[in-house]
């Protein structure tokens, strides 16, 4: 027989069986390990031998003793069943959601506001996990989704982008947010009346937001002092710490924000504010991410059931 047929001959139940002998020392030994009867170990010991055309072992008073052909094979044999066992390890740990790296793409206001309580919610019920915060404005937010870079964005836009599926989070509704000394804030809810004549801190024109929290003052004929505006809702809340004017922003960011000079109040009317997440359809499955969308789901129904 030659090599190449030797070598098609040899299967691993003949490695397996040569390293328990070389781990056990005896074929009794390597039949434990095994879980298999003594004749079954010493004929597939003598099949791989005579397959290999050598001994691999010397017969003294009853007993296997390696030969130097034994040893530079069990050199490789240990070498190759490290690297399986490592590949086996990893392949277990991928199954453990602490063991996963979570990329995770969002609006700069939901980095602060959202997701810190959602992260403790994962850590909490998984272990320590790791995950990665990266904040992007939109357009680029759902042109990094797209191109499947990330594997969870959050976004207030409800359409996907292209290549990933969208996912709302409970719904919660936009509040007002006033200076602590502010005559306002001893009131528990606020009427679109009490904005009349009040300096009024906006979003940028753009913003969806701000084309609804202007058209329910137009509605109600209401007439706001507005000369400041801003893309942020965090800058909104800085403003109104001092004492510039009163906003509407979502309440998220209201909440992370309030302190010692800023207070948040509910509205007799509605503004729905809702957070979509993305999740791409063609990046490779990560197995942390659907544990971090169910805290994200837990985190925002809290909020929403205290109100933001």
């Amino acid at each position: 027989m030659n090599e190449q047929d030797a070598a098609l001959r040899i299967t691993h139940r003949h490695i397996e069986i040569f390293r328990a002998v070389m781990t056990a020392g005896s074929v009794t030994g390597a039949a434990q390990l095994l879980y298999t009867s003594q004749p079954t170990v010493s004929r597939e010991l003598a099949r791989m031998e005579q397959l290999l055309g050598y001994a691999l072992f010397e017969r003294v008073q009853g007993r296997l003793r390696a030969n130097a052909r034994a040893l530079l094979l069990w050199d490789e044999v240990q070498r190759s069943w490290q690297g399986l066992e490592r590949v086996v390890d990893r392949a277990v740990e991928l199954g453990r959601p602490h063991a996963a790296h979570i990329s995770v793409l969002c609006l700069p206001a939901l980095s602060h506001a959202l997701l810190p309580g959602a992260l403790a919610r994962l850590q909490a019920s998984q272990g320590e996990v790791a995950v990665s915060v990266t904040t992007q404005e939109a357009p680029l937010l759902q042109e990094w989704m797209a191109a499947q870079r990330f594997d969870l964005g959050l976004s207030e836009l409800a359409d996907a982008p292209p290549g990933t599926r969208s996912q709302p989070l409970p719904a919660m509704d936009e509040v007002a947010v006033l200076p602590v000394n502010h005559p306002l804030a001893s009131k528990a809810v606020l009427t679109e009346q009490d904005f009349e004549d009040q300096p009024f801190i906006s979003l940028a024109r753009d913003d969806p937001y701000r084309s609804q929290i202007d058209a329910v003052f137009a509605a109600a004929n209401v007439r706001r002092q507005l000369s400041l505006e801003t893309a942020s809702a965090v800058a909104v809340c800085a403003m109104v710490q001092h004492g510039l004017g009163l906003a509407i922003v979502n309440p998220l960011t209201a909440r992370a924000c309030a302190g010692p000079q800023l207070v948040v109040r509910a509205l007799t009317f509605s503004i729905p504010f809702q957070v979509h997440m993305l999740l791409p359809l063609h990046r490779p499955g990560n197995v942390g991410t659907s544990a971090l969308v169910q805290a994200l789901e837990q985190e925002a129904q809290t909020l929403a059931y205290r109100g933001g």
